[in-house]
C-alpha cells in the first residue's frame, strides 16, 4: 500500500495488496450477504454527499445575470441531460431528468478517484497511525463489483417500480406473460422466461460494463507504478523511473479522463434507456 511496503513484495504480491478491499471479512463466494467492503461503502457515501453539495451550491448561486463558469458549466450538464432525458423518456420526467443529472455526476466523481496515485491512501493511513486497524484499501467505488452491483440493483428497482407506476400491476403481469410472443397459453412461460433474462441482462450488463473499464484502469494504474521501479523495486529517480512512473502514467491519466467520463455518460444514458422502456407499452 505504501512505498516501504513494495520494498517487501514483489510486483504480483504488490498488485495483490491493492486490489483486497478493507472489508469486514473474507469473500469466498461470488455473493455473500455477510460480507461488507467498507471502503467502497465510506467512498461511494462520500462522493455521493459531494454531488449533493455541487449541485445544491449550483442552484442557490444561480443567476439570472452573467454567470461564471462554475454556472455555465453546470447549466451545460443539465442541458445535455435534459435533452437526453426528453429524447427518450415520454412522460413525466420531473425525477428522472435530475436524477440522470446525479446518476452522471456521483459515477463521474467516483470514476475520478482513480487518478488518486496509488500509493497514496497508504501513505496517508499510516500518517494518521491506523496501519494496524486499515490493512488494505481500495479507494475507486466503481472498480469493485460489489459497488457497481449494488448501483445497477438500484437502476432495476427503479425499472420495477416505473413499470408498477405506469402499466400497474395487471397491466405489466400481464406484459410479461403476453410479450413478445403473444398472449397464448401455452406462450405466457416462455415469455416470462425471456422477460426475466431481459431484466437480469439488463442489470448484470450495467454493473459489468463499468465494473470492467474501471477495473482494467485501476490494474492499469498500478502497473504504471511498478513499470518506473521494474529494476530495483523501489523509490526509482533514475531516466528508467521518470520514463516509467512520471510520462507513462501521465499519458495514460490523460487518456483516462476520456474512459471516466464516458462510462459516467454510459451509465446515466442507460438508466434513462431502462426506465423509458418501462414507460413504454409491448
Amino acid at each position: 500500500m505504501a512505498a516501504t511496503e513494495s520494498t517487501r513484495l514483489d510486483p504480483s504480491e504488490y498488485i495483490a495488496h491493492h486490489l483486497q478491499n478493507f472489508a469486514t471479512g473474507h469473500q469466498t463466494s461470488i455473493i455473500d450477504m455477510r460480507i461488507l467492503n467498507i471502503d467502497t461503502l465510506f467512498w461511494s457515501i462520500v462522493c455521493g454527499l459531494v454531488t449533493i453539495f455541487i449541485l445544491r451550491m449550483a442552484a442557490r448561486s444561480a443567476t439570472s445575470g452573467v454567470p461564471g463558469r462554475f454556472q455555465c458549466a453546470i447549466e451545460m450538464l443539465v442541458e445535455m441531460v435534459e435533452d437526453q432525458s426528453k429524447a427518450i423518456i415520454h412522460g413525466n420526467r420531473t425525477f428522472i431528468a435530475p436524477l440522470a443529472l446525479f446518476v452522471f455526476v456521483w459515477v463521474a466523481l467516483m470514476n475520478s478517484l482513480d487518478f488518486i496515485p496509488v500509493d497514496l491512501p497508504g501513505h496517508v493511513i499510516g500518517w494518521l497511525g491506523l496501519s494496524n486497524v486499515i490493512s488494505h484499501h481500495r479507494i475507486v467505488p466503481t472498480a469493485d463489483l460489489n459497488g457497481t452491483f449494488g448501483i445497477a440493483l438500484g437502476v432495476f428497482a427503479l425499472m420495477i417500480y416505473y413499470n408498477l407506476k405506469i402499466k400497474g400491476v395487471g397491466g405489466f403481469v400481464h406484459e410479461l406473460i403476453s410479450a413478445p410472443f403473444g398472449a397464448h397459453p401455452l406462450l405466457w412461460i416462455p415469455n416470462l422466461a425471456l422477460n426475466i433474462i431481459e431484466f437480469v441482462a439488463k442489470t448484470v450488463s450495467l454493473a459489468l460494463r463499468l465494473f470492467g473499464n474501471m477495473y482494467a484502469g485501476e490494474l492499469l494504474f498500478l502497473l504504471i507504478a511498478l513499470l518506473g521501479s521494474l529494476w530495483t523495486f523501489g523509490a526509482d529517480t533514475t531516466l528508467l523511473g521518470f520514463v516509467g512512473h512520471v510520462i507513462a502514467g501521465t499519458v495514460w491519466a490523460i487518456f483516462h479522463i476520456l474512459i471516466v467520463l464516458l462510462q459516467a455518460f454510459i451509465f446515466m444514458m442507460l438508466t434513462l434507456v431502462y426506465i423509458g422502456q418501462a414507460h413504454d407499452s409491448h
